[in-house]
């Protein structure tokens, strides 16, 4: 079996750094390869904005925000189009205020072409799923009934889901594969600084399966009548690992091996009330592959400087004793994507940094 199926991850994943207009705004991404994104995360960098989510499987005039509880709203004027490799910006601060600076994180699904999955359980879920990159978008109406199911669509079974209730403001609800010895019975809430906490009413106390995930009756994941979005993610060898790393304390900080040279990056203490953080590539960095910048998907503050880590070929080592990412003895979670894988298919090895 080769190494990784995926040698260009910028075909199914790209960063993007921009600078706001405040008129209409094409933006090309700059990856290998092209890149239509079917799923749009942006963020100010130097201004306290709100985390902008967009999808093409709920429409780009449906916007929600990653730092708030907050139901879906209607907003045509921030994204207005995608294109084979970037998107259009219309005339919104949100993501396209004059001279502002931006980051756009983007993935790609099915290219907005959608299909209705029946394998759940009472819910159809109507999906746009990538089973290359390993990412399916999902869009369903609740029921309120514990042990209801929706499929997915992955062909896998999803390691890290995330859920959010559209028509109530209600917290985004996360799934990860590791984040407990029983992961299945708990859940952590991406826009709280909550610790992991445990409650059925999520997942039904059930793992999902590689044809669906099995909901419990909380009005986070599955009330009757109301309408959610489902992003689930399985692992693919040298382009994604959802992974855990304990933390020492110190500045020469914890090696995270994930088989690549990673462009992007979250991470979350599970045992403690700590921000979410995350990074990429491109944002800001210094030299040596260390990297500089960093994000609190939590909150709407602007990009934080002072963290610091070195991105290697094959994974990440912390360079900072903050405790948003490397508490002495802390278990914190993570989900990377890749630069570049460590090996790639045809056993070529990745530039060292």
């Amino acid at each position: 079996m080769a190494y990784t199926t995926i040698d260009d991850p910028s075909a199914y994943f790209q960063t993007k750094i921009y600078t706001g207009t405040g008129s209409s705004n094409a933006i090309t991404n700059d990856g290998n390869s092209d890149l239509q994104p079917d799923w749009i995360w942006g963020k100010a960098r130097n201004q306290t904005y709100n985390h902008n989510v967009f999808d093409t499987s709920r429409g780009l005039t449906k916007r929600l925000t990653a730092d708030q509880a907050d139901a879906e709203n209607t907003d045509s004027t921030t994204i207005t189009a995608v294109g084979s490799d970037g998107f259009t910006l219309g005339t919104s601060a949100n993501l396209n205020g004059s001279s502002v600076n931006y980051v756009a994180w983007q993935w790609k699904a099915n290219g907005g072409t959608t299909s209705t999955n029946t394998a759940g359980t009472n819910i159809d879920t109507t999906v746009q799923a990538n089973t290359t990159a390993g990412f399916s978008i999902m869009t369903y109406t609740g029921t309120g009934t514990d042990n209801d199911s929706i499929g997915h669509g992955l062909g896998a079974v999803p390691h890290w889901i995330i859920v959010k209730n559209r028509d109530e403001s209600n917290g985004w609800q996360i799934y990860h594969h590791k984040n407990t010895s029983a992961p299945e019975t708990d859940y952590l809430n991406l826009n709280s600084t909550n610790a992991t906490q445990d409650d059925s009413d999520r997942w039904s106390d059930q793992a999902p399966s590689s044809t669906v995930i099995t909901l419990g009756g909380n009005d986070g994941v599955s009330k009757s009548n109301v309408k959610y979005v489902c992003y689930a993610f399985t692992e693919i060898q040298g382009y994604s690992k959802i992974g855990t790393y304990k933390g020492n304390g110190n500045a020469d900080g914890t090696f995270v091996y994930t088989g690549f040279k990673p462009a992007f990056l979250i991470a979350k203490e599970t045992g403690a009330s700590r921000n979410w953080t995350m990074a990429d590539n491109k944002s800001q960095t210094a030299g040596n592959g260390s990297n500089t910048n960093s994000f609190q998907p939590n909150t709407n503050s602007a990009q934080d400087a002072n963290e610091r880590m070195d991105w290697l070929s094959n994974g990440f080592k912390l360079r900072t004793t903050s405790t948003t990412w490397n508490t002495s003895g802390g278990d914190y979670i993570y989900w990377a994507f890749a630069e570049h894988p460590f090996v790639s298919s045809k056993g070529v090895p990745t530039t060292a940094v």
